[in-house]
């Protein structure tokens, strides 16, 4: 599941004033959650048993096979993280010793349908697999593009400027466009990134 995990996209989710990225991966055997503030990462890998072993805890009037409960979990979960939550679930998370615990309220064949994700603090290894890594390769990948756009926008403006040299004129004039100063851009972008940042 962790595997199929990779694969999964983050996603923005709110629980009240709290803002989270989520991904979560439901197999028939289980689930894997993760989710972070980006100040903490927390995750949550349940089996059959532990699944199994939850629902009765926490559903007592509900005797459905295990599977019937992941499937309605990720029923639950996956739409949240599309941006398409169900109205008739409720999600509400707490802080609790060490970890995070998500709470879920819903209903399942007619009856209230509880369900509590104990997070605990991810791994080191799994933060670097799932948020650090993704991130330094995106942000290498965006470097490269800025570096090629930055390259095409002063050849642009040479050719545009032995085109004015060559006599050529512009038929309408608000298609005039200043020189691309990439020091001044770059210094422009960074103080957007500082003050998107504090």
């Amino acid at each position: 599941l962790e595997s199929s995990l990779l694969t999964q996209p983050w996603a923005s989710v709110c629980f009240g004033e709290s803002a989270f990225l989520a991904k979560a991966c439901f197999g028939d055997t289980g689930y894997v959650l993760l989710i972070s503030d980006l100040s903490s990462v927390w995750y949550e890998s349940a089996d059959v048993e532990v699944v199994g072993q939850r629902s009765k805890e926490l559903n007592k009037r509900l005797t459905v096979h295990v599977s019937s409960f992941l499937h309605c979990l990720r029923n639950l979960v996956c739409p949240l993280l599309a941006g398409q939550p169900d109205t008739a679930t409720s999600f509400s998370c707490h802080h609790i010793a060490g970890g995070l615990s998500l709470h879920v309220k819903s209903e399942l064949s007619g009856l209230p349908f509880y369900w509590d994700f104990h997070c605990c603090p991810a791994p080191v290894e799994m933060v670097s697999r799932h948020l650090v890594r993704p991130l330094i390769q995106m942000s290498l990948a965006l470097q490269h593009q800025v570096q090629g756009l930055t390259f095409l926008l002063l050849q642009k403006d040479a050719e545009i400027e032995d085109y004015r040299e060559s006599g050529a004129t512009l038929s309408r004039d608000r298609l005039r466009t200043e020189p691309f100063q990439e020091v001044t851009f770059q210094q422009n972008f960074m103080a957007e990134v500082r003050s998107s940042a504090s």
